[in-house]
């Protein structure tokens, strides 16, 4: 079970940029990368394809690695580990490790 899932609100703790806080649009579980709301930006040269799209010089992002990552609880509003506990019917659920509370 990931850490980190689709929907979750994120903040990079190293590289470029370093502080920003996006949502997950995707994850790729098996490169361990996640692609993330306004973060890792990188500009790609897009020719036109159709006669309506226009081409040029775009900004997209790029997925970053999940290491690079850290969960935003919603209760305490800032970055927190991640840890799992288990119910008595056997559900696992995330908690904040700081606050105790179920993300």
């Amino acid at each position: 079970m990931l850490k980190i899932r689709k929907g979750d609100t994120v903040q990079v703790i190293k590289g470029k940029d370093s502080g920003k806080k996006g949502k997950i649009i995707n994850v790729y579980a098996a490169q361990r990368r996640a692609l993330v709301e306004g973060v890792n930006t990188v500009k790609k040269h897009q020719r036109p394809t159709r006669q309506d799209q226009k081409g040029g010089i775009v900004t997209i992002e790029m997925p970053i690695q999940m290491a690079n990552l850290m969960l935003v609880c919603k209760a305490c509003n800032r970055p927190v580990r991640v840890g799992f506990s288990v119910t008595k019917e056997g559900e696992k659920s995330r908690i904040c490790k700081a606050c105790k509370e179920v993300l």
